[in-house]
């Protein structure tokens, strides 16, 4: 039996000033065009790009969205990752949490990896050729514990931005 030459790489998303970025797993071509439609739909005004890696044929990275910017750089996000089936939601002027659950509901999509505007580094894995995600590396280790005062200032955010009434 021969053995696997896994390589390990570890690929920086550039994450463009005031965006947030989601990174998952689909299955099928049709990722692209469902994955336009949610954004679309759930968060009227957001601004996005996405791209999607093809694992098969023509091995492209497929893309669209309503930003120029954030069209190319979730495409060259999708590229610099290489990992077939992965794809790349770049957003402004909406958070993650507001398009997570619908873009869970998409048939194709297996899973999601991460959905943050921390630096993001993606750990992939390489062999004869086929890439793969392992993980990813999102933002710092925590500082402390939080304080009674820390507390506080979170509850005070999240019903500032309005999440919590």
């Amino acid at each position: 039996m021969m053995g696997i030459g896994l390589e390990l790489k570890a690929v920086e998303v550039k994450i463009p000033e005031g965006a947030n970025v989601i990174l998952g797993q689909a299955h099928f071509i049709k990722t692209t065009e469902d994955l336009y439609e949610t954004m679309a739909t759930t968060v009227p005004g957001s601004e996005f790009g996405l791209a999607f890696s093809e694992a098969s044929g023509e091995c492209l990275v497929r893309h669209d969205g309503n930003s120029v910017e954030l069209e190319r750089a979730a495409s060259e996000a999708c590229a610099a990752i290489g990992a077939g089936h992965s794809f790349v939601i770049i957003m402004r002027k909406a958070y993650p949490i507001s398009v997570l659950n619908a873009i869970k509901s998409i048939q194709e999509v297996c899973s999601v990896y991460c959905a943050t505007a921390n630096p993001l580094i993606v750990v992939v894995a390489e062999e004869s050729g086929r890439r793969g995600i392992m993980g990813v590396l999102d933002g710092y280790p925590p500082k402390g514990i939080e304080s009674e005062k820390d507390k506080e200032a979170r509850k005070a955010f999240l019903r500032k931005i309005g999440y919590k009434r």
